[in-house]
């Protein structure tokens, strides 16, 4: 049964490269949303909070704030109107899952950059 999903995820399902990236790091999804007959490119600007899955089932949770009120939205990773992610800051947190990051406000709310080498 695990060939047949292996086989499966390997011949149709379109890999895009993306880049890496973890919990902490600020990143834009820019992805299309169909509105009747006309297609536009939105973008979602915020905070990975979680990666969760693996292989086609991969997801990952972005956290932004919109005036005083946090958004959260899952995008998947495999989804097909996913065009295009840019990381804008590489965030340096100790948790794989940062859901604490809900609760803070203010200063307590920002995360230290991680250096790149």
């Amino acid at each position: 049964m695990s060939d047949l999903l292996k086989f499966v995820n390997d011949e149709f399902v379109t890999r895009k490269d993306f880049p890496e990236f973890n919990s902490g790091d600020t990143i834009t999804v820019y992805y299309e949303i169909k509105e009747g007959e006309k297609t536009r490119t939105q973008f979602f600007k915020g905070v990975v909070i979680q990666k969760r899955g693996a292989g086609i089932t991969q997801t990952f949770t972005i956290r932004k704030m919109s005036g005083a009120v946090g958004v959260e939205r899952i995008f998947p990773l495999n989804m097909p109107a996913l065009q295009k992610i840019e990381v804008n800051q590489y965030g340096k947190v100790r948790r794989a899952r940062i859901f604490y990051f809900r609760d803070l406000t203010g200063k307590k709310a920002k995360i230290k950059e991680r250096r790149r080498r």
